[in-house]
């Protein structure tokens, strides 16, 4: 038999990816569309007819009438625009049948197009513990297409949409030639078609009156970001260190089965110890992923994006600008990628040019080194700790500091129009666990495929640096002084040196440059320090503690706040953007913060301290 292409399409949140993990369970795939960087998400299934069903999952939009680039694709790929996926065969209309008034208008926008489709009328157990009662028949007569229940959480809950697709001949919607309001159109069906109880959104209404309250939302929003927070790096520590314990363990026994030279130097220096120093944070990443997906799937995430939308709203974003924010704490790179939720292009491009300035996991190293180093272990009021409110100022200050460059750039902008929120507030619902898991999966392949590569050609290229040409026979200095990473260190030392660098941390800012913590090996490496990790990491305190002021420690400090150091963020806002003109912005404006911030750092330090 021969195969057939279905597409999903809905409003966001109506349980369409849900129902693709359904039909399609581990047999998906996740991609590109050619030339953009919108996801394409397609899998396949056997239907009880032996013939096979390729689904593909489209982007969530409200309208037809595009506003961003995923909408785009959803809109093209309808239409048959899309040579690489071509015309779909069957249009598979996923609604929240807990929420028709809303899906409703997205599925007459469809219907214009007059191709086959379907509606499947998901979430209808969340329908009937409401009392909402649909009547099926009567809705499908004023559609005039197929009209199928689902419930995409539960077993076996997309069976009959399986059963219809397989073995009726779907056909084009029949469609009076009259057009109507769309508002006056969905009202009619309603009307016709269901019966809504008074009590039916009462927990929704119960719940939003304290979580959206104007006194307790934002109080409420802020503890649930510190419990989030907590967890990300209390729960990642073991599997962090577990994942540095196997790479590093990889590199000896590299190191100890293969003869000493440059090859068994590029397999456990470049290939392992490199790659290794990133996926050390996929952990971090994907705790904060599992509670974005758990707020998201419980219908928690728009409704901080609503709190938080007056606030951002005076920085010239808005409140969808939050979820790629926090997304950024772990790391930039799917921070940035989360932008495609924002359909205004300049909110879109302001949040993935300020996305760099959260405080991401990888500056951590270079954070804790520098704390312990110069900043004296005491309590503040008997139970705080002053290195960790220096810590969290740091934070505070990465964060200030995007709302000002945001303010800035809303200054700077041609259209001065504002950017209105309009977004769906979705009912609340428990999180499935299959859905969390399979959204984790996903994410930790994206991770996987997006920076390893970047990552591995960039160690690869900065091992050469550090490694050529070879010291000499009767060297008195470390190796590296005699690289080519030594010689472009004492060649910048002239343009670091107002801000306190010495050529040492010069050296370091190169291989930094490929991921913010590796600066922290690399100034082992600098100052000839060897041994195990935790002797490394003391022994180099105490040289930096010796051998640096205190002006030069907290100029570096104010440097990782600002410099633009990961070469994997700036390849993702190229490929976001399409455009190596926001690379060359984004680079610029954060290098020129980061000195201005060094030397201000470093002048007020001297001058306080004589």
């Amino acid at each position: 038999m021969s195969g057939l292409l279905i597409a999903l399409v809905g409003n966001p949140n109506c349980g369409k990816t849900a129902l693709f993990n359904q039909l399609t369970g581990a047999r998906q795939k996740v991609a590109n569309f050619a030339g953009v960087t919108v996801e394409r998400k397609e899998g396949s299934f056997t239907a009880p007819s032996g013939r096979t069903i390729k689904v593909l999952d489209l982007p969530g939009a409200y309208s037809l009438d595009a506003l961003g680039p995923d909408e785009i694709i959803t809109r093209d790929v309808c239409m048959g625009k899309v040579a690489e996926v071509g015309a779909p065969d069957v249009i598979v209309c996923v609604v929240d049948a807990t929420n028709l008034r809303l899906n409703l208008r997205f599925v007459l926008e469809i219907r214009k197009l007059g191709r086959p489709m379907v509606l499947a009328l998901n979430m209808m157990d969340a329908a009937h513990k409401r009392g909402i009662q649909i009547d099926q028949n009567t809705l499908q007569a004023l559609l005039g297409i197929p009209v199928i229940q689902t419930v995409a959480i539960a077993g076996g809950g997309a069976k009959h949409l399986i059963e219809h697709i397989d073995t009726q001949s779907i056909k084009p919607p029949k469609i009076a030639t009259t057009e109507r309001d769309v508002h006056l159109e969905v009202r009619d069906i309603l009307n016709a078609a269901v019966t809504m109880p008074s009590f039916t959104a009462k927990i929704d209404d119960q719940l939003d009156g304290v979580l959206l309250n104007p006194v307790f939302g934002l109080p409420i929003l802020a503890l649930l970001m510190f419990v989030v927070f907590q967890a990300v790096f209390a729960w990642a520590t073991p599997l962090m260190d577990g994942i540095e314990g196997l790479f590093g363990w990889a590199a000896e026994m590299v190191r100890a089965q293969m003869p000493e030279g440059l090859l068994q130097s590029f397999i456990a220096d470049a290939m392992i110890s490199g790659v290794g120093s990133v996926l050390v944070f996929l952990p971090q990443i994907l705790i904060l992923f599992f509670f974005i997906l758990v707020l998201e799937e419980s219908g928690y995430l728009p409704r901080a994006a609503f709190l938080l939308d007056t606030l951002m709203a005076r920085a010239g974003l808005t409140g969808r600008a939050f979820i790629p924010l926090l997304s950024s704490f772990a790391c930039a790179i799917p921070g940035v990628m989360a932008t495609r939720s924002i359909h205004d292009i300049r909110d879109r491009l302001t949040t993935i040019m300020i996305a760099p300035l959260m405080t991401c996991s990888a500056r951590l190293p270079v954070y804790t080194l520098l704390i312990a180093a110069f900043i004296p272990e005491r309590q503040v009021w008997g139970v705080l700790s002053f290195q960790g409110l220096v810590l969290f100022g740091l934070y505070i200050a990465g964060i200030l500091s995007a709302l000002i460059v945001a303010w800035v750039m809303k200054l700077l902008r041609t259209d001065k129009s504002p950017a209105m929120l309009l977004m769906e507030l979705p009912s609340y619902r428990l999180p499935n666990p299959r859905n969390l898991a399979l959204g984790l999966w996903e994410r930790a392949g994206i991770f996987m495929r997006r920076i390893t590569g970047v990552i591995f050609a960039a160690n690869t290229l900065l091992w050469v640096l550090a490694t050529f040409p070879r010291a000499p026979a009767n060297a008195t200095q470390p190796a590296i002084d005699y690289s080519f990473a030594g010689m472009i260190g004492h060649a910048i030392e002239p343009i670091f040196r107002p801000i306190g660098f010495t050529w040492e941390i010069c050296i370091a800012l190169i291989p930094g440059m490929a991921a913010r913590e590796v600066a922290v090996s690399a100034l082992g490496t600098v100052y000839a320090i060897s041994g195990s990790e935790d002797a490394v990491a003391n022994q180099l305190q105490a040289t930096v503690t010796a051998q640096w002021s205190l002006a030069t420690g907290f100029s570096l400090l104010a440097w990782y706040i600002f410099a633009p150091q990961c070469l994997s963020t700036l390849a993702v806002i190229r490929r976001e953007t399409n455009s190596w003109k926001f690379v060359g912005l984004t680079t610029g404006y954060l290098f020129a913060l980061a000195y201005l911030a060094s030397f201000l750092t470093y002048s007020v330090t001297r001058m306080v301290t004589g």
